[in-house]
């Protein structure tokens, strides 16, 4: 069944579903893309990468390493040529990282390959001070300055907001900046109890728009996720204030035993 809020599922902005639904809506929004510009057009999804230090406590999973490092013994190793292999005289810490991968959507021109629009869906690093938002943010003006239209969706209530004058009060929001109306742009304020909106994703001029329908597209991905399954075991993160969380609870379906 599809998600039993009218607008943006709250739940869903849980650490431990956000990063699921990201991945799985990103595809979803391409699928409705595609059959609208094809075929002067390709849609393509690629990845941002942000690499965090993690602070030295406490101890946090990694993941999987990519390659096989062996444990070394203390005692000198010696190679075929026969020259011994010394230890270091100090023994140092790099610092740990995690590397966070984020997909957003190209819309190309199909013979060309130049880069018409940019569909980007906001995650909570991008809103949070530090590497992941300057990064960030200078390539969300690399792409304006660069003539590509930009798609911002932001359904993350956490964080800092987009610069942009002036501010709407809002809780979701979705930015269409058109390349040739730059530095204006369109946006849409949608407060937690809304349906999220028909957006426009804009091509070249001569070609008109594509449309996206985001409610649509977030009642299916919840539906094929299987999200109430697991996401209301927990709160919405941040937490609702006191007449929104009473209103969303008496729309979080029962669970079942």
């Amino acid at each position: 069944m599809p998600s039993p809020f009218p607008g943006m599922n709250p739940y869903l902005e849980q650490d431990d579903a956000w990063h699921d639904f990201h991945e799985k809506i990103i595809p979803a929004i391409s699928e409705r893309l595609v059959p609208q510009v094809r075929p002067k057009y390709i849609v393509k999804i690629d990845e941002n990468i942000y690499v965090h230090e993690l602070p030295p406590e406490p101890p946090r999973y990694l993941g999987r390493p990519d390659v096989f490092v062996a444990e070394s013994g203390a005692e000198v190793e010696t190679v075929r040529s026969g020259v011994a292999l010394l230890p270091a005289p100090y023994e140092v810490q790099l610092p740990a990282i995690d590397l966070e991968r984020l997909s957003f959507i190209e819309i190309r021109d199909r013979m060309s390959r130049q880069l018409v629009t940019a569909v980007e869906v906001l995650s909570p690093t991008n809103k949070q001070p530090g590497s992941g938002r300057d990064l960030y943010l200078a390539k969300r003006q690399y792409l304006q300055q660069g003539g590509v239209h930009l798609v911002e969706i932001d359904l993350v209530r956490a964080g800092k907001r987009m610069p942009m004058q002036p501010q709407r009060a809002c809780d979701y929001s979705v930015l269409v900046s058109r390349a040739e109306a730059w530095p204006r742009a369109g946006f849409w304020a949608i407060g937690l109890r809304e349906r999220l909106p028909v957006i426009p994703v804009p091509l070249k001029s001569q070609d008109g728009d594509a449309q996206l329908d985001l409610q649509e597209v977030l009642d299916h991905v919840y539906d094929v996720s299987g999200y109430e399954d697991y996401i209301y075991a927990g709160s919405p993160d941040p937490p609702l204030a006191p007449d929104d969380r009473a209103w969303a609870e008496s729309l979080v379906p029962r669970r079942q035993v």
